[in-house]
């Protein structure tokens, strides 16, 4: 179901239950650009368009949908109509056009070709567990989860929420479970990661495929790279890579958690719903134990 997960820690509790949220909600349901728009924001069904419902509730987890829709208007298109309609002035008016005049002519270009340009929508999903606090998104990038955070403040007219900010850096912490091939009995390294040059940022090995344990990564590690990315499996419940701003990536539930939604499980909402209510579950404690491990809400507390 997240292929990729944001953490925002709550700094208050969430006042709203899933009726409630729901009818907030619905003051921003999604709607298709018009004409003359560049990109529509709101609120979708989480299940699926064939569902109604912008909330699903499980175990405390309120499951929400952002769906975001953008006209395509290629830029080298709307270049090339520009340089031949400045052509066609500047030849019948034999004179130079200036860049006011451009500006106004790109801006009429773009209105012009906008209702025929074709569409694209992408959506984000994104769950409040009311319970523990935390608020996560599944996002690839930090740009694309703060346009949906920022949109649930909109909507909710206030969400006391921060991103997780690590007390201890995350990667001195994995470059050291590398090194010392010492990461906590709950956490197994994949093959893949990525390593920077702590002084020359600039300076990145990629790995993948590879044993993480072999010299030839070590030999990187000893000459001052740092763990930035590390592909783990934690606790044979879920696996993922995890990043040194404690995001994670290419996210997956254990095959053993997955047989239990693939027993008779043949509507595909229902499915979903079976999906989120292990998925939520699993990443609850997944994040006590990063919180225990790298402090995600800033405050230093021991190791686990």
């Amino acid at each position: 179901m997240f292929k990729n997960a944001r953490f925002y820690r709550l700094e208050a509790p969430f006042g709203a239950n899933a009726a409630e949220l729901e009818a907030r909600l619905a003051g921003r349901r999604f709607r298709p650009c018009r004409p003359v728009e560049t990109w529509t924001l709101g609120w979708s069904a989480p299940l699926g368009e064939d569902t109604a419902a912008l909330v699903h509730g499980v175990g405390g987890c309120l499951l929400f949908c952002a769906r975001k829709q953008e006209r395509l208007l290629p830029s080298a298109a709307v270049s090339e109509a520009l340089d031949e309609r400045v052509a066609d002035i500047e030849t019948a008016e034999s004179r130079d056009l200036g860049r006011p005049e451009r500006r106004r002519l790109r801006d009429q270009i773009i209105a012009e070709m906008l209702p025929q340009a074709f569409t694209r929508s992408r959506r984000t999903l994104g769950y409040v567990d009311t319970e523990a606090g935390w608020l996560v998104i599944d996002a690839a990038s930090e740009k694309q989860a703060d346009e949906v955070v920022s949109l649930l403040r909109e909507t909710l007219d206030t969400l006391p929420a921060r991103p997780a900010s690590p007390a201890r850096g995350p990667s001195g912490i994995l470059t050291a479970w590398l090194l010392s091939n010492e990461a906590p009995t709950d956490f197994i390294p994949g093959d893949a990661c990525e390593l920077r040059d702590a002084q020359e940022r600039s300076s990145v090995v990629r790995c993948s495929g590879q044993d993480l344990g072999s010299e030839e990564i070590l030999t990187h590690l000893r000459a001052g790279k740092e763990v930035v990315k590390l592909a783990l499996e934690w606790d044979e419940r879920l696996s993922f890579v995890l990043a040194d701003d404690l995001s994670l990536r290419r996210l997956r539930v254990g095959d053993a958690l997955l047989e239990e939604v693939d027993d008779g499980n043949d509507d595909p909402a229902a499915r979903l719903d079976a999906e989120f209510a292990i998925m939520a579950l699993q990443m609850r404690e997944l994040i006590t134990r990063l919180d225990a491990l790298f402090g995600l809400a800033g405050e230093d507390s021991p190791d686990a």
